[in-house]
């Protein structure tokens, strides 16, 4: 669907987020109730007994979306005012997918002539993180600039009793990996039997690594803008060397040989035609970066043919988008439920198996509709990571992340009683709203 520069501009307008009262205020006794002389009695009640902020505050189901707006997907630097729509956006998928309430929080660097300027000061970003805290539930970081995303997002999650979440580093980790789990299904391979190379050592790239390698992955090649990441080089920054190889192989090309999985979060055209002939037989190519990926699937479908493959991007335009939106709504439900005190590589691994595995059952018709020109949705090639809109999601995520935590020590086991049905039911009344609203919407025409 074509989609023109006014119709977006439109759709801005006045901003994507508002707040929404939870309780009424229509009579004096609403109003006494609200605010003075009535609202002492929580405020006295959480000075006495801190561990009751979260009964009696919005902070239980309320995340922090925070940057300086120094690497904007596909845009760059462009300053913490500029990045707010994003940050807006970021509010509006926290709300619509995990029944999460997301704040837009941007940071001020410096500012000269009116506009923010120069890199990311880590220290004066997680000062500022730390003294807004005590409202959030949770913290997800976006679009700050690496290698200071590393420290800023490690210090913070060290220091908070809650939550600390780089989306642009795990969010495309985890569903990255939930994809290659059902590419080395599809390809009958085991996770440590493949080799990867991955195009990019920034955030998301250096992520990606740490999660493959987590989760079994034993051969990973990383690559940058010189080349393969090895121990020989003099310029690599403490991450990239966390990943540096014994390698002669210098160049993308040269990694990519009989390599089984190649990953790009770099930039567009990186990968060439021949790169891909010379990967092993049923390759696996996850080109995401946005808006133009590293190569188009219309010339991977060229070069292959008849061929076994799998081709993923960051588009929804095409079959299997590697979107981080079926990742952060419903880590952090299922981070949030339980109290837990950070989202940690178990949590993240089980977000990943439990995605990998909706892709892997029927598909509901309610999702198929909205995707009718990808023909029939089901476990394969061009099926290997399920939808955003697929609503089982809300319910098998967060679930999986919530035994997660309890499992390592994250949260309080006792809070897993009853948890599935409590996301299910959440998600019946959800489904039902969404159907109402849809209903009204067509009485009164609105286009949908």
């Amino acid at each position: 669907m074509p989609l023109y520069r006014k119709d977006i501009l439109d759709y801005h307008r006045n901003g994507k987020v508002g707040m929404r009262a939870t309780k009424p205020l229509a009579s004096v006794r609403d109003l006494c109730l609200a605010y003075t002389p009535g609202v002492a009695v929580p405020v006295q009640e959480i000075h006495d007994r801190p561990e009751t902020l979260h009964a009696y505050t919005a902070k239980s189901n309320l995340v922090a979306v925070a940057t300086d707006g120094t690497a904007v997907l596909g845009l760059g630097d462009m300053g913490a005012a500029a990045a707010i729509p994003v940050m807006e956006g970021k509010a509006v998928l926290f709300k619509a997918f995990g029944d999460v309430d997301g704040w837009p929080v941007p940071l001020a660097r410096c500012r000269q002539g009116g506009r923010d300027t120069g890199p990311t000061d880590p220290q004066r970003v997680i000062d500022a993180v730390a003294a807004i805290a005590p409202m959030y539930g949770g913290i997800n970081l976006e679009d700050i600039a690496a290698p200071a995303c590393f420290e800023i997002e490690d210090r913070l999650d060290a220091m908070l009793d809650i939550p600390v979440f780089h989306d642009d580093q795990w969010g495309t980790a985890v569903i990255t990996l939930a994809g290659v789990k059902n590419y080395a299904i599809l390809c009958q391979r085991d996770l440590a039997e493949l080799d990867v190379a991955i195009n990019g050592a920034g955030a998301a790239g250096i992520r990606i690594a740490e999660m493959l390698k987590a989760a079994g992955v034993r051969s990973v090649l990383l690559c940058d803008s010189r080349g393969v990441v090895r121990t020989s080089r003099s310029d690599l920054n403490s991450k990239k060397r966390e990943h540096a190889v014994d390698t002669s192989l210098t160049t993308l090309g040269e990694a990519l040989r009989g390599r089984h999985v190649f990953i790009g979060v770099s930039v567009k055209d990186a990968l060439r035609a021949d790169e891909v002939r010379a990967m092993a037989d049923y390759p696996a190519i996850f080109a995401m970066a946005n808006p133009d990926p590293e190569i188009r699937p219309e010339t991977v479908r060229e070069i292959m043919g008849s061929r076994p493959y799998v081709m993923a991007t960051g588009r929804s335009d095409y079959p299997n988008q590697i979107n981080n939106v079926l990742g952060f709504p419903f880590l952090f439900r299922g981070a949030l439920d339980m109290r837990a005190q950070r989202i940690d590589m178990n949590m993240k691994q089980a977000a990943a198996d439990a995605l990998a595995a909706v892709a892997r059952e029927p598909v509901p018709d309610s999702v198929r509709a909205l995707f009718p020109e990808e023909g029939e949705l089901s476990f394969g090639p061009r099926y290997i990571i399920p939808k955003p809109f697929d609503h089982r999601l809300f319910v098998e995520v967060p679930n999986a992340v919530a035994r997660a935590a309890a499992a390592s020590g994250m949260a309080d086991s006792a809070l897993l009683q009853g948890y599935r049905e409590r996301l299910e039911q959440r998600n019946a009344n959800r489904e039902r709203e969404r159907k109402r609203t849809y209903n009204l919407n067509v009485e009164k025409g609105v286009k949908q």
